[in-house]
């Protein structure tokens, strides 16, 4: 390509035009996009709450089992709680079948999360 070839092309000598139908379709796609609605924006006021009651729940749920259980090995401090009301408590739990319970709820999140992995991850 010579210099006279880019100073014709970018002076403009020569009008470059859109295809045929080119300005329609551009036109028509503007119009369908400008027509669709705004995606539904997530709920975060109402999101927020739960996530911080699932923190404290977390962060607290240890913490409270360290003060039942009566503080650190060796601890001179006694219990809250007897050690015979948190064995009465097991053996009820056991006796009702809390632990086929707890398994029941283990069994669905786990058949939850692996039909959303299957599904893509979408909601």
């Amino acid at each position: 390509m010579s210099h006279e070839d880019i100073d014709r092309i970018l002076e403009g000598e020569d009008e470059i035009l859109p295809s045929s139908g080119f300005a329609a379709s551009v036109m028509e796609a503007v119009r369908r996009e400008a027509a669709t609605p705004p995606p539904i924006p997530f709920p975060w006021k109402r999101a927020w709450p739960v996530a911080a009651a699932a923190v404290i729940a977390l962060v607290g749920a240890p913490a409270v089992l360290f003060e039942v259980a009566g503080g650190a090995p060796g601890s001179t401090r006694p219990s809250p709680i007897p050690a015979s009301s948190i064995e009465a408590l097991l053996r009820t739990g056991t006796s009702v079948g809390a632990h086929w319970l707890i398994f029941a709820v283990v069994l669905t999140l786990v058949a939850m999360m692996a039909s959303r992995r299957l599904a893509g991850g979408r909601a």
